[in-house]
């Protein structure tokens, strides 16, 4: 029977990112930014020799990658018709630009969770550990989860 441990990085965490839906017909078509949430869902099949799933103190370093994508960052999708423009704030220091494949909390849960199951390699945790799903949350009353097929 699998066991599963959480990590949650808060909205009080301060990961603050700016994106737009440039695809949208709403006002999401416009830049707008959260302090983005990030719940981890990780599971295993059997504890490890500390009784834990992940020791939640190696986690610093998928934090950093978090903090790297989207603190203080502007995320704009790789096909965004204003990628010039937001290449030439970035030159100009006026944004920290990062090209996604998409944006938008779904597409940021998909993205993440990849990250993730690379992270769990790099760090010796697979094959023994899984993420079972990652939750990026913009508020309270807006979230979406991403569950990843392994294997």
């Amino acid at each position: 029977m699998p066991y599963y441990s959480t990590k949650t990085y808060g909205h009080e965490r301060g990961l603050s990112a700016a994106f737009r839906q440039w695809r949208a017909e709403s006002h999401c078509k416009y830049l707008h930014g959260y302090s983005l949430a990030f719940k981890f869902t990780f599971g295993a099949d059997q504890l490890d020799h500390r009784n834990w799933v992940v020791d939640f103190g190696s986690l610093k370093s998928l934090k950093g990658t978090l903090d790297d994508l989207f603190d203080h960052k502007t995320l704009v999708a790789h096909d965004d018709p204003n990628m010039p423009y937001f290449k030439g704030l970035d030159a100009q220091k006026v944004i920290q630009l990062r090209v996604v494949e998409n944006t938008g909390c779904e597409a940021f849960a998909e993205a993440v969770w990849h990250l993730a199951d690379t992270w769990l390699v790099d760090n010796g945790y697979s094959p023994l550990v899984w993420v079972d799903s990652v939750e990026v949350m913009e508020h309270g009353a807006n979230s979406a989860i991403f569950k990843g097929v392994v294997g």
